[in-house]
């Protein structure tokens, strides 16, 4: 069934082997700075799609452009030694017809260096450069956020389309997303290269409302989150594989969130490898160590279910693991009412080892009358740095604020008084190979538990420099089954209060 299944993806994905292939160069366009070579591009690929299809082939050198309006049936090849890079003037980028998907970032108008709208068997390949040239691209400097994105492009906006395949391309430079594939199915995005520290708002890719897409053979390095996973319209991003990527980012390497209206389903990461950021200058966003290494977030409404997590490892970030459900309850058009809080059940974390990692602790939480259901962890290695002195941490697990509405991520709750693994607002919780620990001493608890119903652990390790007791239950924890060793009721402290 799986070879029908990739035979049948090839297919999809390749442009017929027979196809014409056309210079852009027969068609006018010039390398060096002083040729804007957006309508001789754009002739090219009317051209080649005129004619059935094929590929438009942009030889070695600088080619400036503004938009280009991918085809049907069209392949843009950046040959070794092209760079295709984006123009400094916003004129360069027209803002594009209101497509029929609506969504969350409607409002910022869409703009992009490459474009495409309902388009079907295209393809970006290289092994050529895409250059954002994001820095002459400022935006609103007071916009801390980028929330509208200040009307700056993308690198690559792919909306609504079919069969796509992007491979062996280097992406720099971004002025603000720098690939956003919104509402698309049948992808494959393998064996590309992005290195994004040009602007704010610079994530790697943003997977928006997509289904079937294959993410693979990848590296990543982002000021902003680095692999992204949204739904900002009403389409669930769905049958979703991420494999075989090295990401680095000064904020997420790995997210799913925060924009969550049409959920997110049936999603698979696996052989991933996260570590710090090659870029020696300050974070725009972010920290220099990263924020998180796995980010889970339901804030928006919409349901995430079926996430299977596995073989990653995790060097460095604040945080290995952030899994949050919350209530921002932002709305996707103006029209559209304000969504209920949304769901997060059956999610498997699997053979995740992170190493020198800040002192945030991973968490599972959500808000009081909602829960996060149906999550098991099993053979994780966590271990921080430690070396917390009293007062440099919250202590008291009543004092960690609910913050229902608030931007989710670990460095809003500061250090929280668990060292290793804080679990709130949970049913179904079950961990079965856990190793928590740190390099220096840490006083706290390595995991805590309050709200939770339904709690299973097994195949626990205590390791040096951790708090005076293993586990602290805090209230509302209901059906616990611990099995450990003997003497282990010495390392668990109760609390109904």
């Amino acid at each position: 069934m799986m070879k029908n299944i990739i035979g049948a993806w090839l297919c999809l994905f390749t442009l017929q082997a027979a196809a014409n292939d056309y210079l852009v160069t027969d068609f006018g366009a010039k390398p060096g700075a002083g040729t804007m070579n957006t309508a001789a591009i754009n002739k090219t690929i009317q051209h080649c799609h005129s004619k059935g299809g094929g590929r438009v082939i942009i030889p070695a050198g600088v080619f400036n452009s503004g938009t280009l309006i991918l085809k049907d049936n069209v392949e843009l090849h950046l040959q070794m030694g092209a760079t295709l890079l984006a123009s400094g003037a916003q004129e360069d980028f027209p803002v594009q017809p209101q497509p029929r998907y609506r969504s969350q970032k409607d409002p910022g108008g869409w703009r992009a260096l490459i474009y495409a709208n309902e388009a079907a068997n295209i393809a970006i390949t290289g092994p050529g450069t895409i250059d954002g040239n994001g820095a002459r691209h400022p935006g609103n400097p007071k916009n801390k956020l980028g929330s509208d994105m200040d009307g700056r492009p993308r690198n690559i906006l792919l909306i609504s389309c079919r069969n796509v395949r992007v491979e062996q391309v280097r992406m720099l430079n971004s002025a603000v997303w720098n690939q956003h594939y919104l509402d698309c199915e049948d992808v494959t995005v393998d064996r590309i290269n992005v290195y994004n520290h040009a602007n704010r708002n610079n994530d790697g890719i943003d997977i928006d409302g997509c289904r079937r897409f294959i993410l693979s053979n990848s590296v990543f390095d982002t000021d902003d989150d680095a692999i992204v996973i949204k739904s900002t319209g009403a389409a669930a991003t769905e049958d979703l594989v991420i494999t075989n990527c090295i990401v680095s980012s000064f904020c997420n390497a790995i997210k799913a969130g925060t924009e969550s209206t049409g959920g997110f389903r049936n999603i698979a990461i696996s052989n991933c490898v996260i570590k710090p950021s090659r870029n020696a200058h300050p974070p725009i966003y972010g920290t220099a160590r990263g924020i998180a290494g796995l980010s889970l977030e339901i804030v928006d409404g919409g349901t995430m279910e079926g996430i299977s997590i596995s073989n990653v490892t995790i060097s460095g970030t604040d945080c290995p693991l952030f899994v949050r459900l919350g209530n921002r309850a932002r709305k996707h058009t103006a029209a559209a009412p304000a969504p209920p809080v949304g769901t997060m059940k059956n999610i498997v974390i699997s053979n995740v080892t992170a190493y020198a990692t800040g002192n945030y602790c991973s968490s599972i939480t959500a808000i009081p009358g909602h829960y996060v259901e149906n999550i098991s962890l099993s053979n994780i290695q966590f271990f921080n740095k430690g070396g917390l002195q009293p007062g440099g941490y919250i202590k008291d697990i009543r004092d960690v604020k609910e913050d229902e509405k608030g931007y989710p991520q670990p460095t809003a709750w500061k250090e929280l008084p668990s060292s290793g693994l804080f679990i709130r607002h949970a049913k179904n919780v079950q961990v079965n190979g856990l190793m928590l620990g740190s390099d220096s001493s840490d006083p706290r608890p390595p995991v805590m538990a309050e709200d939770v119903a339904g709690l299973q652990i097994s195949r626990v390790a205590r390791i040096p420099n951790s708090g005076e007791a293993f586990f602290f239950i805090g209230k509302d924890v209901r059906h616990v089954a611990v099995e450990a060793p003997a003497g282990w009721e010495k390392e668990v402290m109760k609390t109904n209060e």
